[in-house]
This record gives structure tokens, C-alpha cells and sequence, in this order.
């Protein structure tokens, strides 16, 4: 298998609010200067999380498309378009597509954990467009149970969720012990977060917080050493337009 590995030891550390906030990122910001760099339409992915509860205040983005998936707890969203508060819980997700420009701020209550991901559109279109964003809620988004896993399809066939970046689609997988396959689209990449577990991938264990990126192959195989819970995304090993970091070369 082509896998390459990254563990939580080797991923960007962030914080927010003087450690209310604790960042893990797999995919930091260039500036951050982690061992991976943004590939193929993934920029940035934070597992974010707060014992006590905090606020990352009102901050702007443009162009990027931003997702948001509850792991555990709550959270509340405010956004300069809506001017309101809104709730989000475990399961629910939001897209946020930050277009011409829009504002939002978190609140991430205590006992709470978060993914947040950056998706890179085509910017030379995407910034022209009018903000938008949808909250849904986990029972919104369809399950199947595949030989051992429950996978809720996130983005992709059934889901309610529409980007503008193309070529993405996102599952959460819960799987029992034991070996396991996920079938994977040709000319994609596989980007694996293990949030719980224990699982082995060819050579390799992954523990929990673990990072993995899976190409050129046509499933996904690995042994569940524990019953474990992963947040799989596919992408295109190349995209047809320029990604962020060559329209805007420093």
C-alpha cells in the first residue's frame, strides 16, 4: 500500500486564548512550517478541542471553502452575514463558503472537540462569489453498514452538502475489530485522520490523532486492532487550476 504516515508527535501545534484552546493539525498553515504541506484541494485541517470552553472571536476568510464537523460536544457559530448565534452538536456539520468575504466567530463549549478543514476552490472564481454557508444536523447525512462499519457519507452520494471545490468527497467511519476494506475512487487521493483506535495500514500501527495518505490504490485496507473511528476524505491527485500558494507566491 502507498501509504505515508504522519503522527501526532510530527503534526503543527496550535492553541487559542492561552491553551483554552488546543490545536492538533495534520495540515498546518505555511507559516506554521509543518512536515505536510497543503496537497491536491486540502489547505489546512485542525482537530481542535477545550476542556474549559472558549471564544475564537470574529475573524474574516475569503474564498476558501470551510468545514466544520462536531466530534464531540457543542459549539456555537456567529457570522457577520446572519448576525446571529447558532448551534451546533455532535454529528452536525457546517459549510461555510467564505466567497467575496464573510466574518464569523466559535464558541467551543467545554468538553468539546472539532475538525475544522480548508478546501481550496478555483480562487479565480470563488472570490467573485456572494458568501454562503448551511448548518446540518447528523441525522441530515446518510449511514450504510458495510462488514463490520457504519459509514456516514458527509460529502458525496446522498449527502446534502454542495461545494465548490471539485472532486471531494468526505466519510466518518465507525468500524468494529478486525480487518476492514473501503473501496476508493481511481485518481484520488485518501486523506485518514484516526480519531479513536487502534488500526494497522500495511507496515504501519496508527494510533489515535495519527494522520495518514493513501494514493494510487484501490481500497483502503486495514485491521482494526480496536474498534476505531476515522474521518476519511478523497481528493484529486491533481486539480486543473491553481491552487492558493501559486496565485499568491511570495
Amino acid at each position: 500500500m502507498n501509504i505515508k504516515v504522519y503522527p501526532k508527535a510530527d503534526q503543527v501545534k496550535g492553541q487559542f486564548n492561552g491553551g483554552a484552546i488546543i490545536e492538533n493539525k495534520p495540515i498546518g498553515f505555511p507559516q506554521d512550517r509543518g512536515k505536510l504541506a497543503p496537497y491536491s484541494n486540502l489547505f489546512y485541517w485542525a482537530h481542535a478541542w477545550s476542556d474549559e470552553g472558549s471564544l475564537i472571536g470574529e475573524h474574516p476568510h475569503q474564498g476558501f471553502e470551510i468545514l466544520s464537523v462536531v466530534l464531540e460536544g457543542d459549539i456555537v457559530h456567529y457570522d457577520s452575514k446572519n448576525k446571529s448565534w447558532f448551534p451546533l452538536q455532535k454529528g452536525d456539520v457546517q459549510i461555510i463558503r467564505a466567497g467575496s468575504g464573510i466574518s464569523h466567530a466559535e464558541k467551543v463549549n467545554p468538553g468539546s472537540r472539532i475538525f475544522q478543514i480548508w478546501f481550496v476552490p478555483d480562487l479565480t472564481k470563488t472570490l467573485s462569489h456572494e458568501p454562503s454557508y448551511n448548518d446540518f444536523k447528523s441525522q441530515d447525512f446518510p449511514f450504510a453498514e458495510n462488514h463490520g462499519m457504519t459509514i456516514k457519507t458527509i460529502k458525496g452520494e446522498g449527502s446534502p452538502i454542495k461545494m465548490e471545490t471539485p472532486g471531494v468527497s468526505i466519510f466518518e467511519i465507525n468500524c468494529s475489530e478486525g480487518n476492514q476494506h473501503f473501496s476508493l475512487e481511481n485518481q484520488m487521493i485518501a486523506s485518514v485522520y484516526l480519531i479513536s483506535g487502534y488500526l494497522k495500514m500495511g507496515e504501519y500501527l496508527l494510533e489515535k490523532d495519527d494522520f495518514a495518505i493513501v494514493s494510487g490504490e484501490k481500497n483502503l485496507v486495514f485491521e482494526a486492532e480496536t474498534p476505531g473511528r476515522i474521518l476519511l476524505i478523497q481528493s484529486p491527485e491533481k486539480i486543473d487550476y491553481k491552487p492558493y500558494l501559486e496565485l499568491y507566491k511570495r
